[in-house]
């Protein structure tokens, strides 16, 4: 795994976006992987090292995660988030064949991205996100995101991680411990934080339906849609609707996981694998 960053454009500046990079930076066939709201590129970690061998893999931290900079909260929005993955996929290289894994908000950016003109991506793999978020799902989204509490330990930030992914599965305590020294970071005072800016909330606290079925019936590449079978986020409605509403798009559904599928199992990476190396 290689630390890599570079920089992009917003209203009132320039900013840096960090992405961890596995396998052969010359493979041309390449996977970005984009996390949630409060992730970072380092949640995709498992998946990486088990497609690296076959893959150039590029895990992005969206502004105000991980170690890239944290900008004006009025910019955290997918006009922003749009423009930087842009700009990476620029960055990347125009001869990579990209196909695109994205993990809630990072699958939201996936469908902008899809349905633009002259888009790169080949195949896009949306993880328990679609077109359509009800009001209650973002309020409540809104309501446990950005207390910005303090830590003493790793072992601290593990047990607040379990409680806010109840839904996660059945993961390792290896892969739970590696959540929290990843999605954690220092403060000047010497305690840990959640390693994202607080203020990414604001946009959740407006209320309202989130609705882009305009976008979706646009995209015109080989889609997967992976559900987690008690997500609130993806329901079981909206999925059915998704596959009907565009005749590229196949699903399936993990039983026992609410938001989101976590992808550090092998039954889910093999599902996403499967689907780049068939389609």
């Amino acid at each position: 795994m290689r630390q890599r960053q570079f920089l992009s454009k917003h209203s009132d500046g320039f900013h840096k976006v960090a992405y961890a990079e596995w396998g052969d930076p010359l493979n041309k066939n390449t996977i970005v992987c984009a996390h949630g709201l409060t992730l970072n590129g380092r949640y995709f970690d498992w998946f990486a090292k088990a497609a690296e061998d076959h893959y150039r893999i590029i895990c992005p931290d969206s502004i105000g995660r991980g170690k890239s900079d944290w900008i004006d909260p009025s910019l955290y929005w997918f006009d922003q988030y749009v423009a930087d993955n842009a700009t990476l996929l620029s960055h990347i290289g125009l001869e990579s064949e990209i196909n695109w894994v994205g993990t809630s908000m990072g699958g939201l950016i996936g469908i902008h991205l899809a349905t633009h003109k002259n888009t790169p991506l080949k195949r896009l793999v949306l993880n328990d996100v679609g077109p359509f978020i009800a009001s209650a799902a973002i309020t409540a989204i809104g309501e446990y995101i950005g207390k910005d509490e303090r830590y003493k330990t790793i072992a601290e930030v593990e047990e607040q991680l379990r409680k806010l992914y109840p839904k996660f599965g059945n993961l390792t305590n290896e892969q739970w411990r590696h959540l929290a020294r990843i999605g954690s970071q220092l403060t000047e005072e010497g305690d840990l934080r959640l390693a994202y800016d607080p203020r990414v909330r604001e946009y959740f606290r407006r209320g309202g339906d989130y609705s882009i079925w305009d976008l979706w019936e646009k995209i015109d590449i080989p889609i997967l849609i992976l559900r987690g079978g008690e997500s609130a986020i993806l329901t079981q409605e909206t999925l059915e609707e998704m596959v009907e509403r565009n005749p590229n798009a196949r699903s399936h559904v993990f039983a026992g996981i609410g938001h989101a599928p976590p992808l550090m199992t092998g039954d889910q990476i093999d599902v996403i694998l499967d689907f780049l190396n068939a389609s």
